[in-house]
């Protein structure tokens, strides 16, 4: 903000066909950062680290890569073919439906901007990942909520989203596995939200970036369910390469070229490295995810005995996913967390990012070794509060 101006100096936007928006400076300075994020790289950091959202770094050693056939710079235009079609084979669509991001949270960014105008309806879960409704915030959409509950097994269900939707509502967004719960919602239940969001002309928009960490029987896509569906997804959660930031977007061909040239807003070119390196890794998918599937499993396993055990926490179990949703039966998860990062340097996800404050979030995945002892400080903090 300009030195100088009051806080509530209202300014005029001028629109197309001459409309006068009257906004306040305070309302363009608000949702133009992330709560979660910022505390994600500011305090999530402990040495037994169960904050986190991915499963372990890859080794780029491991990767069957020639080094020397990497170039620093080559094509710069709207997606890197090879990329392109190895995205399309791994979900069974056409390339022309294909558009690439800097990981699932640009991806998320620009299928919103590309949908919503500033004023839109945008219905989404409770709970929900921080960075979403920031996004949706920031592009100044009207955010609706529909809930996800507890009892139910933190599932979808269509019933909320019947009831939440009105003529305006523009986009539905679902994060499916549910970020933080890992709670998987079927293909008929998304063909239901889908049927709902065709009757009113509004899109799904669902964040599939941790389907794959459901390791047998795995669902498709749902972008094969209609044309009602965007999805956004990235090698960042269940493959180890988060470093890359190869994600994508699935979307009908008008819609995907839309998103394309919004991109140019935000990126000239792409890294040209991370899209070789991308498609080497796509080469070899099923090597890096049973890598990473293998630590998941072993760390499940260690979480569901600790949760049987200790009563002071509840969680809804899946048998997939590398996230688990803990309620704290009594006190303020927030004051927990703190103290478990400060005395017994271990840290989870305070359930305030996602809209659950008495909640907190474990990860699994990175090293069953650090788990067992974080989920052992855990015990350690409850029992001596």
């Amino acid at each position: 903000m300009p030195a100088g101006l009051p806080a509530k100096m209202a300014v005029l936007l001028r629109a197309p066909a001459g409309l006068i928006i009257r906004v306040t400076l305070d309302e363009l300075m608000t949702h133009k950062h992330s709560d979660y994020m910022h505390w994600s790289k500011t305090q999530s950091r402990a040495r037994f680290n169960l904050a986190t959202s991915g499963v372990a770094s890859f080794p780029l050693r491991e990767l069957p890569v020639e080094l020397d056939t990497l170039e620093i710079n080559g094509y710069d235009g709207y997606g890197y073919p090879l990329l392109q079609k190895a995205v399309a084979a791994h979900h069974g669509v056409d390339p022309d439906c294909v558009v690439e991001s800097a990981g699932t949270s640009m991806a998320n960014h620009l299928a919103m901007a590309a949908i919503l105008e500033p004023g839109d309806e945008v219905l989404i879960e409770h709970p929900a990942y921080g960075p979403i409704l920031d996004v949706a915030q920031y592009l100044h959409a009207n955010v609706k909520r529909f809930l996800r509950s507890k009892e139910t097994g933190w599932v979808v269900d269509s019933e909320e989203i019947l009831c939440a939707i009105t003529p305006k509502t523009r986009l539905i967004v679902i994060t499916n596995l549910h970020n933080p719960t890992s709670a998987l919602t079927p293909d008929s239940v998304l063909r239901e939200v889908g049927d709902i969001a065709r009757s009113i002309g509004a899109l799904v928009l669902v964040d599939e970036v941790y389907l794959d960490a459901v390791y047998q029987r795995t669902p498709r896509t749902s972008f094969h369910l209609g044309p009602e569906f965007v999805v956004t997804s990235s090698l960042t959660k269940v493959y180890g390469v988060s470093g890359l930031r190869c994600g994508w977007i699935l979307a009908r061909p008008d819609l995907a070229r839309k998103m394309r040239r919004l991109n140019d807003l935000y990126s000239a070119t792409p890294v040209f490295p991370g899209l070789l390196l991308a498609v080497a890794v796509f080469k070899h998918l099923n090597r890096l995810r049973e890598k990473a599937r293998r630590v998941v499993e072993a760390d499940r396993k260690l979480l569901r005995d600790f949760l049987i055990k200790q009563s002071a926490l509840s969680a809804v179990w899946t048998d997939w996913g590398t996230t688990s949703f803990v309620q704290l039966r009594d006190g303020n998860a927030d004051d927990f967390m703190e103290r478990l990062r400060t005395q017994f340097d271990t840290s989870a996800v305070p359930g305030r990012f996602f809209q659950m404050p008495d909640h907190f979030r474990i990860g699994m995945g990175v090293n069953t070794e650090m788990f067992e002892e974080g989920l052992d400080r855990i015990d350690r903090a409850l029992t001596s509060s």
